[in-house]
C-alpha cells in the first residue's frame, strides 16, 4: 500500500479515532499517548501538508496504515 500526501488535522484526527489521546500540548506540539506504545510528539501544525516519507515514519511509531488515511 503506498502513502499518499495527507494534511496533518487529519492524520491527527485518525491517530485520536485510533485510540491515540493528547497528554498535552504547546503550540504545534502535541504529545500523545496510548496503552502499550511510548509516548508520541506530533508537531505540525493542522494545515500543514504531510509526505508520503513523513507519513511512514509517523507509522512506525504509531501503528497508522494508509488504509486508515
Amino acid at each position: 500500500m503506498k502513502w499518499r500526501a495527507a494534511k496533518a488535522l487529519k492524520v491527527l484526527k485518525v491517530l485520536l479515532r485510533l485510540g491515540w489521546s493528547i497528554k498535552r500540548q504547546k503550540g504545534s506540539h502535541r504529545i500523545l499517548v496510548k496503552i502499550g506504545w511510548p509516548d508520541f510528539t506530533f508537531a505540525f501544525h493542522d494545515k500543514e501538508e504531510i509526505g508520503p516519507r513523513m507519513l511512514a515514519r509517523i507509522a512506525k511509531y504509531t501503528g497508522l496504515s494508509p488504509d486508515d488515511l
